[in-house]
């Protein structure tokens, strides 16, 4: 017993802080990679209060480097003359393998880098982005169906 309790505890400084649920509904997820981002120090406090939107984000490979543009966090109160832009490019920090195997698919036709989460782990923000394969509007209405016949088959069980 005294293991199953020692397992459940949560480190404080590895939490979850953002998702962005509408990437899985949009696109065809194909790979993830986990990726460092180059923050100042009023941003991480704002990230830490929860103020970041990933809904409208998307990554670029520019001039050899992974960029994240669109994500939104929000000034934090206290920093006053010291505060950051909410809506600036941000860099991404991966190892130069990883960002080419991802620099590679990100330039085949119709695949999109896409934040899916942002998240502290051992008190460092890190930023999960998937490669993902744009849907067409029939794609979503068939996920919408078999999403309505698992509820429906969940029903008829209970």
């Amino acid at each position: 017993m005294a293991k199953k309790k020692q397992q459940k505890e949560v480190d404080p400084n590895s939490r979850t802080v953002c998702r962005n649920r509408k990437a899985r509904f949009l696109y065809d997820i194909l790979d993830e990679l986990e990726c460092g981002i180059a923050l100042r120090g009023s941003e991480v406090k704002s990230i830490r209060n929860g103020k970041i939107s990933i809904d409208e984000a998307h990554a670029r490979v520019r001039d050899g480097e992974l960029w994240l543009v669109g994500c939104d966090i929000a000034e934090y109160p206290q920093a006053t003359v010291m505060n950051h832009e909410p809506r600036r490019v941000r860099k991404l920090l991966l190892k130069k393998q990883e960002l080419r195997k991802f620099a590679e698919s990100a330039e085949q036709q119709g695949l999109t880098l896409v934040p899916t989460a942002v998240y502290f782990r051992r008190g460092i923000v890190k930023v999960k982005v998937a490669i993902g394969r744009g849907r067409k509007l029939h794609d979503k209405r068939e996920k919408l169906r078999q999403k309505d016949d698992r509820s429906e088959m969940r029903q008829a069980r209970n």
